[in-house]
């Protein structure tokens, strides 16, 4: 099932110049075309060294293009036809020496003719020795780009292929798909600013053990990258998880409630929209051992205190942002979600039922408001995080609640 973005993003032209990360482009070209996106591939004449064409033909089921002046086009003009008929041209590997042609406006092969013959986005995907990438000259030429409107993806960080570590890796087929799809995404939150909690809290009973629970944080994590994608200036305060933080994000890490609450104290003032998705403590010990509780064969008692309700003293404040509070219940899902938003008077509050939910790629809920009940299909947690970012920026910017 290809995903809303991808419905948008109906033909790319992916272009490969010259970089051992090259192979990572056959990847990209085969999760492209499974999200059923059409790829034209046009390879300087740097990066057939590093790949055949006949590898990137097979995968794309597309003829390579690698010469400006023998695109096929029957009006010699493959450069001009190419592009418009591009949703997107994404360079991946972008090298150092492309990077400084596009920046000083070069088109000396089709790649970089193509690159400015275009109505379409332009991304590329930086991959060079770390000390190539740290260049002053590389860096000016960058940040020319991205005056010029073309997005930078990654480079990321790592083992290189020259044997040193550092920045200037390729990033991920993964990653750059997800960009990709990502920039297809209507700009609906742009100006705003976001602030989400995310994943599970953790209170300490001792040094080594403590009360959580089993959220992942994904669902809180795919609402971050959605709101990004949507042009917000996304805060998000992470519990405990391994997750990746999503491209465009700034990431503040919490261990307990108390520790979350703080933050979100200290910051949410300044911002248009708080997103509740952490799976927050309800109590944590009232007092903290020092040292590791020993066991024996008497029964432990532990006195629980209760945890800062985080949203409710969000929506409390004089001039709240726009709160979306998020619940998890295991019976009674709607009437138990209804109460609890009264209860903590926020706009629109997100039910579920939790055993749907934890620990799962999926989700179905139910979005509650002044309006009602209005339950969602079941949906991967990326797809829904951009739905409920669309129900959002409709209720802030003024216009009538859901269908």
């Amino acid at each position: 099932m290809t995903t809303p973005a991808a419905r948008r993003l109906s033909r790319v032209v992916l272009g490969l110049t010259g970089g051992i990360a090259a192979y990572k482009a056959a990847d990209l070209t085969r999760l492209l075309v499974k999200e059923g996106i059409a790829v034209d591939v046009v390879m300087t004449a740097a990066a057939i060294q590093f790949i055949a064409p006949m590898t990137m033909q097979a995968l794309s089921g597309h003829p390579v293009l690698t010469d400006l002046w023998d695109s096929g086009a029957a009006n010699a003009m493959g450069h001009i036809d190419l592009s418009r008929h591009a949703d997107a041209i994404v360079v991946a590997p972008a090298s150092a020496d492309f990077i400084a042609k596009l920046a000083h406006g070069h088109a000396d092969d089709l790649l970089s003719t193509l690159c400015l013959a275009r109505d379409c986005p332009l991304l590329i995907a930086p991959a060079m020795n770390r000390q190539m990438w740290t260049h002053v000259a590389t860096q000016r030429n960058v940040a020319r780009l991205l005056a010029d409107g073309v997005a930078i993806l990654g480079p990321g960080r790592g083992d290189q292929a020259c044997g040193e570590v550092g920045d200037g890796r390729m990033l991920e087929p993964e990653e750059i798909l997800a960009a990709l799809l990502g920039s297809a995404q209507p700009k609906l939150l742009a100006g705003k600013r976001v602030m989400l909690t995310a994943g599970p809290t953790f209170e300490a009973i001792d040094p080594v053990r403590g009360l959580t629970n089993r959220s992942s944080g994904r669902m809180g994590f795919a609402l971050a990258q959605a709101c990004a994608e949507a042009g917000a200036e996304v805060i998000l305060v992470a519990g405990p998880t391994a997750l990746a933080t999503p491209a465009g994000v700034s990431r503040i890490d919490v261990i307990s409630a108390a520790d979350m609450a703080a933050i979100v104290d200290a910051s949410v003032a300044e911002c248009d929209v708080f997103i509740a998705v952490a799976a927050v403590a309800d109590y944590a010990p009232a007092e903290t051992n020092a040292s590791k509780l020993k066991k024996s064969d008497r029964a432990l008692t532990l006195s629980l205190k209760p945890t800062i309700d985080i949203l409710a003293t969000v929506a409390g404040r004089r001039d709240p942002p726009f709160c979306v509070g998020f619940a998890a219940e295991t019976n009674d899902v709607n009437e138990n979600a209804e109460a609890k938003r009264r209860r903590k008077k926020v706009p629109l509050l997100i039910a579920n039922r939790a055993h749907d939910a934890l620990g799962k790629d999926e989700n179905q809920v139910t979005m509650l408001d002044d309006a009602g009940t209005h339950p969602l299909p079941r949906m991967e947690k990326l797809e829904l995080a951009r739905r409920l970012v669309a129900e959002i920026a409709q209720r802030i910017s003024g216009k009538s609640g859901s269908d």
